[in-house]
């Protein structure tokens, strides 16, 4: 027997994910507020509920939750979830073995798609920012001269506020086409995307090669290989 399209036992499954679990919490608060203060029911169903459940509740609803420091699931997970070696704790990327310096004395730590090609290469420090606290610390703070900031999603929402104070940016996800090369390329900040590194920590001066031709949809479409190197200065 076919089962009926409208699911009978939906609503005996937990949610898809704790975003849901949030924000339907979130929207009995707001109706039990409601019915606290004097609301009827009845009035509510029939034609009170958009009074109540209207565009600035919910934005309002989506502000606290963003201020929790929770991303959204879906946008900041599937990388993670696809790569998992790239989204290490960054006291395991630091451990990994790496090859000698070249003549330059550069350490090579990872490679990463250039988003746009610039005359030379840039050269910073590297800071991981993986959370709303830190960005909040960099908005009252200041963001320190020649930042490289390496973060992992590419969205470019949890950075957007101190995103052009940034002097280049290492991206472990997306490509250049994600919300955060977009930002980068009309910020004119040098970054790489869906980047893999290593032997990077907090302080060390790294040199991305932004000199690196900018891959193109045509090499993303046809699998081909246009990497932009990332070093560690020794």
């Amino acid at each position: 027997m076919a089962k009926p399209f409208f699911d009978t036992d939906k609503f005996a499954r937990d949610p898809a994910s704790p975003t849901v679990i949030a924000f339907h919490k979130a929207i009995k608060d707001l109706v039990r507020s409601h019915m606290g203060t004097g609301g009827d029911w009845n009035t509510f169903i029939a034609e009170g509920q958009f009074n109540v459940i209207n565009a600035g509740a919910l934005q309002g609803i989506e502000d606290d939750f963003l201020k929790s420091g929770y991303r959204y699931q879906g946008s900041a997970m599937i990388s993670i979830e696809e790569q998992p070696d790239k989204y290490e704790s960054v006291a395991a990327v630091i451990e990994r073995e790496l090859p000698p310096p070249d003549a330059d004395g550069r350490i090579l730590s990872g490679t990463g798609d250039n988003v746009v090609q610039f005359r030379e290469n840039t050269v910073g420090t590297a800071l991981y920012v993986r959370t709303s606290e830190q960005v909040l610390s960099l908005l009252e703070d200041g963001v320190p001269d020649n930042t490289v900031a390496v973060i992992d999603d590419s969205g470019g929402t949890l950075t957007a506020p101190v995103l052009e104070h940034f002097k280049a940016v290492i991206c472990m996800g997306g490509t250049v086409r994600s919300h955060l090369g977009i930002l980068c390329r009309e910020y004119g900040i040098p970054c790489l995307m869906n980047s893999g590194i290593a032997g990077i920590a907090d302080g060390d001066t790294v040199e991305m090669e932004t000199s690196a031709a900018a891959k193109t949809a045509e090499a993303y479409q046809n699998n081909i290989e246009m990497t932009a190197n990332i070093w560690k200065q020794s």
